[in-house]
């Protein structure tokens, strides 16, 4: 893993930062009055950043929905991607859902990131279908991705 690097709880005092990874990571970022409500009130949700010398540079995120997992944003800066951080945040991920004994995790990755879905299917992901015209700013369709947990 990388030095000096940290996948701890998403906290209040990690939002200002992931803000800034979420307006640099999607074209239709969630405001960051959505992120604190997400972090600090849902409680079906479960956050993880990954810190780089006490600043948060990733994060990730899912929602508990009966014994399933949908994870809803994985993200890292720009400046940080490519050095393993989005794996240690599916990994993070991963390690919480079993802890917790779901039985799968489903996600939604635009068609054309295909550096995101090299990841997932690294870990066991698998394409379980398509949501046409899914994203709003420009109608692509969405890939649905599975991954069936050991219970």
């Amino acid at each position: 893993m990388l030095d000096g690097l940290k996948i701890v709880r998403a906290r209040k005092e990690h939002i200002d930062d992931i803000a800034v990874v979420e307006n640099l990571s999607f074209r239709i970022p969630w405001s960051r009055q959505s992120l604190t409500a997400e972090f600090m009130h849902n409680d079906n949700a479960v956050y993880f950043c990954a810190l780089i010398d006490g600043k948060a540079v990733g994060y990730a995120g899912m929602w508990q929905v009966c014994d399933e997992g949908h994870i809803t944003n994985i993200a890292v800066h720009p400046e940080f991607r490519c050095i393993g951080i989005g794996s240690a945040l599916v990994e993070a991920l991963l390690k919480e859902a079993e802890s917790r004994g779901l039985t799968a995790l489903t996600l939604e990755v635009r068609k054309s990131n295909s550096r995101a879905r090299s990841i997932y299917m690294k870990y066991g992901f698998e394409d379980g279908g398509m949501r046409k015209a899914y994203y709003s700013d420009n109608n692509e369709d969405a890939i649905i991705m599975w991954k069936r947990l050991k219970v």
